[in-house]
């Protein structure tokens, strides 16, 4: 089998949660026999880390632009990093030239997605729309914060939408694939003869099984000796690293040695300059490590996870929540918003805790259970893994996708 994925990102130095999904996804395709063509766009100054290439897997690079006028060069970066509707004038030829595809999968929606379902369609090959981001499972305040660049300048990508009928894409799939029970039932509700499958994320678990503690010891010594609470995660308001810090004063009162651990990629630059301002007037420097993005697959992600024992996460809005997974198939216990992915995953008091982001004791009742390291952490953290290792391991999650891409193709050619 040989099947095209489409996506919107795919830059080693702004690597999230989507890339590691679908990258997982398609080794664990690839152990299994799937061949895949990844198509990404080009990127305009050469990467400063290799692309991660999974197995069995090829690259093919297409244009990609911000087809908004007035914008300065910051709101373009932002624009093409979160949640922009790009435009590509290349990526349908490139499509449409790829030899011996028998099956399209896009992980972007808009008109990037429109073009993926247009080629499908002229191909007879069967079209899939995976949702990683939310569609309809999204607070009002950060959908308007999507479209509020375009209303900064002129979308003449508009006019191409139109065209594309983007905003129909979905009803043009064969299958629809969100990890978010919450969304897949709206979306049924929308589509009801549609097929709507809920697919989880991935990850390896024998990636998280060796002991990389030293490997991330190495890289920031200021952690030694510490009571770490760690974060994973683009810096960006949806992640609201920014109400995290707002708590640190007040564990640093009640945990002697506590250090907060800000762990990935700068996606709002503003965003990022408000936290370090923050941190500052709190006068909290020393009990808050950033250390930047880490390379896709880097050993001292997992040594984090390992050194800290647990992790937070503070979302607005999380559809799924990755990181969570990571964090278990680490040994780490987990803290989470309450969600509609956390809440998916996470059962209160039995595989982690979770908290209202409108109650901030809620936080810290959890946080002081976990960070004193009792045995309910244990207990959470141990309950968490065997979950993963259960459910949630990357061949569980290929063999789900490579069953429903060949009951996809073969239920194509009997329509054919």
């Amino acid at each position: 089998m040989r099947t095209a994925q489409v996506l919107r990102k795919y830059d080693p130095a702004e690597w999230g949660g989507t890339e590691s999904a679908v990258t997982r996804m398609l080794e664990g395709l690839g152990e299994q026999g799937v061949q895949s063509v990844l198509f990404c766009p080009r990127q305009r100054n050469p990467p400063s880390q290799p692309l991660p290439l999974p197995h069995g897997c090829s690259i093919q690079f297409y244009r990609a632009r911000v087809p908004v006028w007035g914008l300065s060069a910051q709101e373009k970066r932002q624009f093409a990093c979160v949640g922009g509707n790009l435009f590509s004038f290349d990526l349908m030829g490139a499509l449409w030239r790829e030899q011996g595809v028998q099956l399209i999968h896009t992980h972007t929606l808009g008109r990037l997605g429109a073009i993926a379902a247009r080629v499908a369609l002229r191909r007879r090959a069967p079209f899939v729309v995976s949702i990683h981001g939310g569609f309809l499972d999204l607070p009002r305040r950060l959908k308007e914060s999507f479209q509020r660049p375009e209303r900064h300048g002129f979308d003449w990508g508009r006019l191409f939408g139109w065209l594309l009928a983007s905003r129909r894409m979905l009803e043009r799939a064969d299958a629809i694939l969100t990890c978010n029970p919450t969304e897949a039932a709206r979306l049924r509700e929308m589509f009801p003869a549609k097929r709507v499958q809920v697919q989880p994320h991935g990850v390896k678990m024998e990636c998280y099984r060796a002991d990389a503690r030293n490997l991330a010891l190495q890289k920031w010594p200021r952690l030694r000796g510490r009571r770490l609470l760690l974060c994973v995660g683009r810096v960006d308001a949806v992640k609201n690293q920014l109400w995290l810090v707002e708590r640190v004063p007040e564990l640093c009162r009640k945990h002697p040695g506590f250090m907060l651990v800000i762990a990935g990629p700068c996606s709002d630059e503003g965003y990022a300059e408000a936290l370090q301002r923050r941190v500052d007037e709190l006068g909290i420097a020393e009990a808050v490590t950033f250390t930047g993005g880490l390379p896709p697959g880097d050993p001292r992600l997992p040594g984090l996870y390992q050194l800290a024992g647990v992790a937070v996460l503070p979302s607005v809005s999380e559809t799924f929540g990755l990181v969570l997974l990571e964090a278990w198939a680490a040994g780490a216990a987990v803290i989470a918003s309450r969600t509609s992915g956390a809440r998916a995953l996470v059962q209160h008091g039995e595989n982690g805790w979770l908290f209202d982001l409108e109650r901030p004791e809620t936080f810290h009742e959890a946080a002081n259970v976990a960070l004193n390291g009792c045995g309910a952490r244990e207990q959470c953290a141990t309950r968490g893994r065997a979950m993963v290792q259960a459910q949630y391991d990357l061949p569980v999650i290929a063999r789900h996708t490579r069953q429903l891409y060949y009951q996809l193709i073969e239920a194509k050619s009997c329509a054919t």
